[in-house]
C-alpha cells in the first residue's frame, strides 16, 4: 500500500507537467499570447526538471528522504498557488519552474524509497508500480485535464494539483516510514561516476530507448492518420489502447527484471519495441492490426524503465538516488530532442519517415545493451573459470 501511495502521488504532481498540452489553447488565450509561445511553457518544465532536479537531489543527499518527499510536496504546493494567483505569462514561466523542479524531487526519492521498502528481488517491481503513477499522469493526465478546463477554468486543474499535493505531504508523513539519506558524495567522485563508461553507457541506452519512443509518440495522431490511414474515430481508441497497454508495460517490465534479470529483460523488451516499430511502418493499414501493433508497441517501451533504471541503481548503489535523478534528466533531454528530430524528418521527408527514425533509435539503444552486458558475461565466465582452476 506505501508503494502504491507512492505511484498516486506521482501520478498526482507528474500531471502538473503533461497537462498542459491539452490547455495549451486556454493559457494562451488567457495570457494573450501565441500558440508557440505558450508551447514554451513545456520546454521550460523539460529542462528545469532535467537541471534542477538532479541538483537539487545532490545538494539534499543527507536529507531523510521522507522529509525530502514532504518538501518537494510543498515545493509543488507553492508553484501551484503561482499558477492560479500571479498574472502574467512571465510568472507562469516561473511558477512553471518550480513546479518542475518539485516535481521532479518526489518522483526520484519516491523510486528511490519504493526500492528500499520492496522486499529482496522485488525491487525493480517496486519501481515500475511507482512508474504506472507517471506513465498514467500522461496518458490520463491530459484529457481529464482537457475536460476540466473546458466545464470551469484551467486554473482548476492547478488548484486541484495543489491540494492533493498538500494532502499527500501529510499522507507521506503519516505513512512512509523515516529512511536515511546517502552519504555525501564528494564532488570528484560524483564526476568520476559520470565519467565511468559502463555507467555512460547506461545512460546512452535511456536515451536512445527515449528518443525512440518519444520522437513517435510527439507525431502520433499524424502518423495514425496519414500512414495507416484509420479513420479519425478510431484514433481515440488508438490512443486508448496504447495507454492502457503502457500501463501494463510499466509493471510487467518491474516483474519481468526481478524475475529474469536486467539484461535479458531489457534486451528483449528493446528487441520486441524496434520490431514493433517497423510493422507500425510496414503492415499497418486497418484499425485492427494498428491497434493490436500500438499496443505491442506501448507495453515493450514502457516495459524497459524499470530495468534501466533498476541497472543505474545497482552500478552504484551508494548513489542511487544521483543516478535515478540523471536518469530522469536524460529522459527530458531525450524527449526535447524528439520533437526537434521528429520536425526534422517530417518537414523533409514525411510523417512515416519519423517512424523509421524511431525504429533506428531504439535499435542504436539495443545495440549499446548488448555490448556491456556481453562483457560482464564474458568477465563472469572468466572468473570461474579462474576459480575452478585454482
Amino acid at each position: 500500500m506505501k508503494i502504491y501511495l507512492l505511484a498516486f502521488i506521482s501520478f498526482v504532481v507528474s500531471t502538473s507537467e503533461y497537462v498542459i498540452a491539452g490547455i495549451l489553447d486556454n493559457i494562451a488565450q488567457w495570457a494573450h499570447v501565441s500558440m508557440a509561445a505558450a508551447g514554451q511553457l513545456i520546454s521550460v518544465f523539460a529542462i528545469a526538471n532535467a537541471v534542477g532536479s538532479p541538483l537539487f537531489v545532490m545538494i539534499t543527499a543527507k536529507m531523510d528522504r521522507r522529509k525530502l518527499m514532504m518538501f518537494s510536496l510543498w515545493i509543488v504546493v507553492l508553484g501551484s498557488v503561482m499558477s492560479i494567483t500571479l498574472p502574467g505569462f512571465g510568472f507562469l514561466i516561473v511558477s512553471r519552474i518550480i513546479l518542475a523542479v518539485g516535481a521532479g524531487v518526489f518522483v526520484i526519492a519516491s523510486k528511490t524509497i519504493a526500492a528500499k521498502l520492496a522486499p529482496p528481488g522485488k525491487q525493480a517491481g517496486a519501481i515500475g508500480t511507482v512508474l504506472i503513477g507517471f506513465s498514467a499522469a500522461l496518458i490520463v493526465g491530459v484529457p481529464i485535464g482537457r475536460v476540466i478546463a473546458a466545464a470551469f477554468d484551467w486554473k482548476v486543474i492547478f488548484a486541484g494539483i495543489g491540494m492533493l499535493s498538500m494532502l499527500a505531504a501529510f499522507a507521506v508523513y503519516r505513512m512512509i516510514p523515516s529512511t536515511e539519506g546517502e552519504p555525501p558524495i564528494p564532488l570528484g567522485k560524483q564526476l568520476a561516476l559520470i565519467r565511468s563508461p559502463v555507467i555512460l553507457t547506461g545512460f546512452g541506452i535511456t536515451f536512445f530507448w527515449q528518443l525512440g519512443y518519444a520522437v513517435l509518440y510527439a507525431y502520433i495522431v499524424p502518423f495514425l492518420h496519414d500512414v495507416t490511414q484509420i479513420g479519425a474515430h478510431h484514433i481515440s481508441l488508438a490512443l486508448f489502447a496504447f495507454g492502457i497497454a503502457t500501463l501494463i508495460g510499466s509493471k510487467a517490465g518491474g516483474l519481468l527484471t526481478d524475475r529474469i534479470g536486467i539484461p535479458r529483460s531489457l534486451v528483449g523488451g528493446m528487441a520486441v519495441h524496434a520490431v514493433a516499430l517497423v510493422l507500425l511502418a510496414t503492415v499497418a493499414k486497418s484499425a485492427a492490426v494498428t491497434i493490436a501493433l500500438l499496443m505491442l508497441w506501448g507495453f515493450s517501451a514502457w516495459s524497459s524503465g524499470p530495468g534501466l533504471q533498476f541497472n543505474l541503481v545497482n552500478l552504484a548503489p551508494e548513489a542511487s538516488g544521483i543516478m535515478l535523478s540523471l536518469y530522469g534528466s536524460v529522459v527530458q533531454l531525450s524527449i526535447a530532442a524528439a520533437g526537434g528530430i521528429g520536425g526534422l524528418v517530417t518537414a523533409r521527408y514525411s510523417v512515416l519517415g519519423v517512424s523509421w527514425t524511431a525504429a533506428i533509435s531504439v535499435a542504436v539503444a539495443l545495440m549499446l545493451a548488448v555490448i556491456p552486458f556481453n562483457q560482464r558475461r564474458a568477465n563472469n565466465i572468466t572468473m570461474q573459470r579462474r576459480q575452478t582452476h585454482v
